[in-house]
């Protein structure tokens, strides 16, 4: 893992450059980019974003992105476009790092969609992700009705192992997901 040595075992959120998206750091002036997702019917129900589409709420969620490295938690990453406008949010989350697993998730603003954007931040986080140390599987998990976000995952390689029922509360309800792996050997 990258970890700055001037701040123990924070770790180093790198710039990554992809074929259409830039993964950099989160910034204040992507708020609005946290306000629209949080409009979004889905986004706050299953990721950290605030269902309040407020400023302050949108910077208290920025500043969270960036304590992940702190606690390391992961690597949480704005995905920008070639404007360096974010148009969504892609992560690989350290659960396991014992075992070289790790999970991977992402989302892209409404009026960012079928861009492909997904599908080259996902391409450009595993490109990276190949040369951590001791990280040998990623996972990523997706409601089997997310048909944009599963065919992401298999355009970058990813293979469906396979649905969990009931594996995730989403709204007070138990969700099945399908599986995504990619094993790296």
């Amino acid at each position: 893992m990258d970890i700055d040595p001037d701040r123990g075992n924070e770790l180093v959120l790198p710039l990554l450059m992809g074929r259409t998206v830039v993964l950099r750091s989160f910034q204040p002036n992507d708020a609005p980019m946290i306000q629209e997702a949080s409009g979004d019917p889905l986004i706050p129900l299953i990721t950290s974003v605030p269902s309040d589409n407020s400023v302050d709420a949108a910077l208290a969620f920025i500043e969270r992105q960036h304590q992940r490295l702190q606690v390391r938690a992961g690597y949480s990453f704005a995905i920008a476009d070639e404007n360096d406008r974010a148009v969504g949010q892609i992560g690989l989350w350290l659960r396991d790092e014992d075992y070289g697993r790790a999970s991977v998730g992402y989302w892209i603003r409404p009026s960012a969609r079928q861009r492909g954007y997904a599908a080259d931040a996902l391409l450009t986080l595993v490109t990276w992700a190949l040369a951590l140390p001791n990280l040998h599987r990623l996972e990523l998990y997706v409601e089997p009705w997310n048909e944009g976000s599963w065919r992401a995952a298999e355009k970058v390689g990813f293979q469906r192992e396979g649905l969990l029922h009931a594996w995730q509360q989403v709204s007070g309800v138990y969700r099945d997901m399908f599986i995504y792996s990619l094993v790296m050997r």
